[in-house]
């Protein structure tokens, strides 16, 4: 199957998606097809930031077109911050839309995880995965969200995370661990990998939902699961 990955939101996230199919692909001796589209980062910011689902539905919508002329078989979002209109554009698409929120429900119970803590935009700690977790309890960490949004906002945007930032979000995962209970942190940010790949243990298990969104797409792209029997999350 041909994927279709809608990319640029931010530019650090559309890389480690494409490097982890790339390298999941080639684990299962399969070939990938892939188109990747740029959407803009800015205005999914101010879209999001201002809750105007219908205005990026309608440019996602756009870019699926391409996807589809490109001959795509369906359409990913690489960023769970840009899911925030995902039903909206699901009304609309002109190729199945796969949701990277709705695999995480099912993964988290299968881990056995009752309680997990969430970093990434402050709309998705705040609505705690857009309250699409049923089987599993999310928190958000403690205090000002959105202070702590805008600094992911802040690394997505610049493609780097500097020292100090890394800290932030090692910490805010630790307090989530030890004072809330949680029993894993999400890195429900695509671009979270800037500050956690690749470094010490923090301290506390980590689940990059990335890797989630990852396999379900590898599933498809090399036949093992279907869209028919795939839950895309689309009405």
């Amino acid at each position: 199957m041909h994927l279709g990955l809608i990319g640029g939101i931010g530019p650090a996230a559309t890389v480690v998606y494409y490097q982890r199919l790339t390298d999941l692909m080639r684990k299962r001796d399969n070939r990938l097809e892939l188109t990747i589209v740029q959407a803009d980062v800015y205005d999914l910011l101010k879209n999001n930031l201002a809750d105007q689902r219908d205005a990026q539905a309608a440019i996602y919508a756009k870019l699926i077109e391409r996807l589809k002329a490109a001959g795509a078989d369906c359409a990913a979002i690489t960023s769970l911050g840009g899911h925030f209109c995902f039903a909206e554009t699901a009304e609309t698409t002109v190729l199945p839309l796969i949701s990277a929120v709705t695999p995480l429900d099912d993964y988290f119970a299968a881990q056995g995880l009752k309680r997990v803590g969430l970093l990434g935009t402050e709309v998705v700690m705040r609505t705690r995965l857009y309250g699409q977790l049923e089987k599993t309890e999310a928190v958000a960490p403690a205090g000002d969200l959105d202070t702590l949004g805008k600094l992911y906002q802040d690394m997505a945007i610049s493609g780097i995370c500097t020292d100090e930032q890394r800290q932030v979000f090692f910490e805010a995962g630790h307090k989530m661990f030890e004072d809330q209970g949680a029993e894993a942190i999400i890195l429900a940010g695509t671009d979270l990998n800037l500050a956690f790949d690749g470094r010490h243990d923090p301290g506390y298990p980590v689940i990059d939902a990335l890797d989630v969104h990852v396999a379900v797409l590898a599933d498809l792209a090399s036949g093992v699961k279907t869209i028919d029997t795939l839950n895309t999350g689309q009405p």
